[in-house]
Protein backbone atom coordinates (compact mmCIF):
# COMPACT_ATOMS: atom_id res chain seq x y z
CA UNK A 1 0.00 0.00 0.00
CA UNK A 2 1.50 3.34 -0.83
CA UNK A 3 1.59 6.22 1.41
CA UNK A 4 -0.57 9.25 0.69
CA UNK A 5 0.12 12.91 1.60
CA UNK A 6 -3.96 14.77 2.79
CA UNK A 7 -3.87 18.38 2.64
CA UNK A 8 -6.21 20.12 4.55
CA UNK A 9 -7.69 22.20 2.11
CA UNK A 10 -9.56 21.15 -1.48
CA UNK A 11 -9.31 23.05 -4.81
CA UNK A 12 -9.43 21.52 -8.61
CA UNK A 13 -6.85 23.23 -10.80
CA UNK A 14 -5.94 22.47 -13.99
CA UNK A 15 -2.55 22.13 -14.53
CA UNK A 16 0.66 21.09 -13.03
CA UNK A 17 1.69 24.42 -11.49
CA UNK A 18 -0.96 23.86 -8.50
CA UNK A 19 -0.77 20.27 -8.38
CA UNK A 20 1.63 20.69 -5.31
CA UNK A 21 -1.41 22.50 -3.53
CA UNK A 22 -3.34 19.61 -3.46
CA UNK A 23 -4.13 16.76 -4.98
CA UNK A 24 -4.94 15.39 -8.96
CA UNK A 25 -8.20 13.49 -10.03
CA UNK A 26 -7.81 13.06 -14.20
CA UNK A 27 -6.47 15.74 -15.55
CA UNK A 28 -7.82 18.19 -12.53
CA UNK A 29 -5.96 19.37 -9.19
CA UNK A 30 -7.92 19.93 -6.25
CA UNK A 31 -7.57 21.72 -3.84
CA UNK A 32 -9.47 22.75 -0.30
CA UNK A 33 -10.25 25.97 1.16
CA UNK A 34 -7.19 27.38 2.43
CA UNK A 35 -5.40 27.05 -1.21
CA UNK A 36 -8.37 28.70 -2.38
CA UNK A 37 -8.21 31.86 -0.35
CA UNK A 38 -4.54 32.21 -0.80
CA UNK A 39 -4.78 32.18 -4.80
CA UNK A 40 -7.84 34.75 -4.68
CA UNK A 41 -7.20 36.82 -2.05
CA UNK A 42 -10.74 36.05 -0.37
CA UNK A 43 -10.83 35.25 3.10
CA UNK A 44 -11.47 31.43 4.41
CA UNK A 45 -14.58 32.95 6.16
CA UNK A 46 -15.87 35.35 3.47
CA UNK A 47 -15.46 31.77 0.87
CA UNK A 48 -17.82 30.22 3.82
CA UNK A 49 -20.00 33.36 3.50
CA UNK A 50 -20.23 33.29 -0.74
CA UNK A 51 -21.20 29.20 -0.32
CA UNK A 52 -24.25 29.97 2.34
CA UNK A 53 -25.37 33.02 0.04
CA UNK A 54 -25.31 30.74 -3.24
CA UNK A 55 -22.55 32.62 -5.33
CA UNK A 56 -19.82 29.34 -4.78
CA UNK A 57 -20.76 25.82 -4.31
CA UNK A 58 -17.93 23.82 -3.78
CA UNK A 59 -17.89 20.13 -4.19
CA UNK A 60 -17.72 17.98 -0.31
CA UNK A 61 -14.98 14.83 -0.32
CA UNK A 62 -15.92 12.04 1.17
CA UNK A 63 -14.64 13.29 4.67
CA UNK A 64 -16.69 16.29 4.07
CA UNK A 65 -13.86 19.10 3.10
CA UNK A 66 -15.12 21.46 0.59
CA UNK A 67 -12.94 20.76 -2.74
CA UNK A 68 -12.96 23.65 -5.56
CA UNK A 69 -11.28 23.22 -9.11
CA UNK A 70 -10.68 25.84 -11.58
CA UNK A 71 -13.80 26.74 -12.21
CA UNK A 72 -14.57 27.81 -8.66
CA UNK A 73 -11.75 29.52 -8.49
CA UNK A 74 -13.13 31.84 -11.47
CA UNK A 75 -16.18 32.00 -9.53
CA UNK A 76 -15.01 33.37 -6.59
CA UNK A 77 -12.92 36.17 -8.76
CA UNK A 78 -16.20 37.31 -10.54
CA UNK A 79 -18.38 36.98 -7.05
CA UNK A 80 -15.20 39.07 -5.58
CA UNK A 81 -15.90 41.54 -8.62
CA UNK A 82 -19.22 41.68 -8.26
CA UNK A 83 -19.86 42.41 -4.66
CA UNK A 84 -16.90 45.54 -4.59
CA UNK A 85 -18.59 47.09 -7.73
CA UNK A 86 -21.38 47.63 -5.19
CA UNK A 87 -23.57 44.34 -5.80
CA UNK A 88 -25.73 42.89 -2.74
CA UNK A 89 -24.71 38.89 -2.73
CA UNK A 90 -28.03 38.34 -3.38
CA UNK A 91 -28.24 40.45 -6.59
CA UNK A 92 -24.78 38.63 -7.18
CA UNK A 93 -26.32 35.79 -6.96
CA UNK A 94 -28.80 36.34 -9.34
CA UNK A 95 -26.19 37.92 -11.92
CA UNK A 96 -23.89 34.43 -11.52
CA UNK A 97 -27.28 32.22 -11.88
CA UNK A 98 -28.04 34.44 -15.48
CA UNK A 99 -24.35 34.10 -16.58
CA UNK A 100 -24.36 30.16 -16.07
CA UNK A 101 -27.47 29.90 -17.72
CA UNK A 102 -28.40 30.28 -21.48
CA UNK A 103 -31.63 28.69 -21.37
CA UNK A 104 -33.79 30.52 -23.42
CA UNK A 105 -37.27 29.11 -22.01
CA UNK A 106 -35.83 30.77 -18.22
CA UNK A 107 -36.00 34.10 -19.93
CA UNK A 108 -39.45 33.42 -21.83
CA UNK A 109 -40.87 32.05 -18.79
CA UNK A 110 -39.66 34.93 -16.24
CA UNK A 111 -42.61 35.92 -14.17
CA UNK A 112 -43.27 39.76 -14.35
CA UNK A 113 -42.63 40.23 -10.57
CA UNK A 114 -39.06 38.87 -10.92
CA UNK A 115 -38.66 41.30 -14.37
CA UNK A 116 -39.41 44.06 -12.28
CA UNK A 117 -36.87 43.06 -9.43
CA UNK A 118 -34.53 43.29 -11.99
CA UNK A 119 -35.54 46.20 -13.83
CA UNK A 120 -35.21 48.00 -10.41
CA UNK A 121 -32.02 46.79 -9.99
CA UNK A 122 -30.80 47.93 -13.38
CA UNK A 123 -31.77 51.64 -12.58
CA UNK A 124 -30.06 51.41 -9.53
CA UNK A 125 -26.76 49.80 -11.12
CA UNK A 126 -26.90 52.44 -13.47
CA UNK A 127 -27.28 55.37 -10.83
CA UNK A 128 -24.57 53.62 -9.42
CA UNK A 129 -22.35 53.60 -12.72
CA UNK A 130 -23.43 57.63 -12.97
CA UNK A 131 -22.61 58.23 -9.44
CA UNK A 132 -19.01 56.46 -9.98
CA UNK A 133 -18.03 57.92 -13.43
CA UNK A 134 -18.73 61.15 -12.27
CA UNK A 135 -16.31 60.55 -9.19
CA UNK A 136 -13.72 58.98 -11.80
CA UNK A 137 -13.81 62.39 -13.90
CA UNK A 138 -13.11 64.62 -10.55
CA UNK A 139 -9.95 62.79 -9.70
CA UNK A 140 -9.04 62.49 -13.27
CA UNK A 141 -9.14 65.88 -14.07
CA UNK A 142 -7.73 66.95 -10.49
CA UNK A 143 -4.49 64.34 -11.25
CA UNK A 144 -4.17 66.11 -14.77
CA UNK A 145 -3.49 69.56 -12.78
CA UNK A 146 -1.29 68.21 -10.79
CA UNK A 147 2.42 68.19 -11.67
CA UNK A 148 2.39 64.54 -11.51
CA UNK A 149 0.11 63.76 -13.94
CA UNK A 150 1.65 62.13 -16.37
CA UNK A 151 3.52 59.59 -14.76
CA UNK A 152 0.53 58.69 -12.04
CA UNK A 153 -1.95 58.55 -14.62
CA UNK A 154 0.47 56.26 -16.71
CA UNK A 155 0.16 54.17 -13.68
CA UNK A 156 -3.48 53.86 -13.25
CA UNK A 157 -4.01 52.92 -16.65
CA UNK A 158 -1.06 50.13 -16.28
CA UNK A 159 -3.08 46.65 -15.35
CA UNK A 160 -1.53 45.71 -12.33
Amino acid sequence: MSATLEFDISVKVKGSAHARAGRVEGAVVVVKIGELSRRTGVSTRLLRYYEEQGLISPARSANTYREYDEADVAQVERAVGLVRSGLPTRLAKVVLDLERTQDEDLAASCPRTVAEMLAEELEGLDDRIACLTASRRTIHDFLVRTSHAADVLEAARTPS
